[in-house]
């Protein structure tokens, strides 16, 4: 249902970071639903255990001064500067919407692509570029937890 891929050269990645530090990309077939419709399955169904691991990075990120709270733009308008879940909409194309966010440690953002290949057609790359060391630390302490929750949620959009 979900594989590691290699990340897709698009458009969109290839425009999303001045440069990537670390990217991983996992598919999944989906030829049902429209890329915002998957943007929100991935997204915005969050399982329990993956909330819960959330709490804790929020409440022990917080205290080194990282972003945890609901940014005061946030909105669910499918549009450029719109969220889909906690990530804000950069840049929308006919096969491809990019999210992310911004910390003072790391820039983040995710490709959902359609390639539309009959099999694994939906890629979800994330991309990061490291500001400063801790954001290499960071990435590295979480990279393991990283990888298990968004194959988990990559695979609520198998259709």
């Amino acid at each position: 249902m979900v594989k590691k891929d290699t990340t897709p050269q698009t458009k969109g990645i290839n425009n999303a970071l001045h440069k990537v530090d670390f990217t991983d990309t996992f598919s999944t077939t989906n030829h049902k639903n429209n890329l915002e419709e998957i943007a929100r399955l991935i997204f915005e169904t969050t399982p329990t255990w993956v909330s819960y691991l959330f709490r804790i990075r929020n409440f022990i990120v917080s205290f080194i001064g990282l972003k945890t709270g609901i940014p005061k733009d946030y909105n669910t308008n499918f549009k450029l500067g719109g969220y889909i879940g906690f990530f804000s909409i950069y840049t929308i194309l006919e096969n491809e919407i990019i999210l992310g966010a911004n910390d003072k440690h790391l820039n983040f953002r995710v490709s959902i692509f359609n390639s539309e290949e009959s099999k694994y057609n939906i890629k979800v790359a994330t991309l990061v570029e490291y500001k400063n060391l801790f954001g290499k630390v960071y990435m590295t302490i979480i990279t393991p937890f990283h990888r298990i929750i968004v194959k988990r949620m990559v695979q609520q959009a198998y259709a």
